[in-house]
């Protein structure tokens, strides 16, 4: 198996089981080994009291990138801890973008960014995750 139909097996079996990221209205467009791209589109019900995206949903997106990143080796990993700068307000009608990439892996713990665009381009945020590995795996595998 290639290390992108790997991510690509591990990617499936955790949409299955992610309810938040479907309900929130996030597709998967691209994956590969340490890498994830999702987008969303925002609604309405995704909009705070100033009529702006709200952040915990730019958060969402950008996390739920972070974790097919990091899960992409059907090694069972989760997040130790993370961040993120808000750069430019998101609108009702954008389609943003996360892209997860990630800078390092070692042993049972990595980082990895995600930048997060809307529709012409513009950064709107930017994450740094930290993953931490916890064993098992998503799907079974003869290695």
């Amino acid at each position: 198996m290639t290390p992108k139909e790997r991510a690509q097996r591990s990617a499936d079996a955790m949409w299955a089981g992610d309810r938040a990221s479907a309900w929130v209205g996030m597709e998967i467009v691209e994956i590969d080994e340490g890498r994830a791209t999702l987008t969303l589109s925002i609604r309405e019900d995704h909009c705070n009291g100033h009529g702006i995206g709200h952040g915990g949903v730019t958060f969402m997106l950008a996390d739920s990138a972070f974790a097919f990143a990091c899960n992409s080796r059907n090694v069972a990993t989760v997040a130790q801890h993370n961040s993120i700068s808000f750069l430019a307000p998101v609108r009702l009608g954008d389609t943003l973008t996360a892209d997860a990439r990630e800078i390092t892996q070692s042993g049972r713990s990595g980082i990895t960014d995600v930048t997060v665009t809307n529709q012409d381009g513009v950064i709107v945020a930017e994450f740094r995750g930290a993953s931490r590995a916890i064993g098992g795996h998503l799907f079974e595998e003869h290695r």
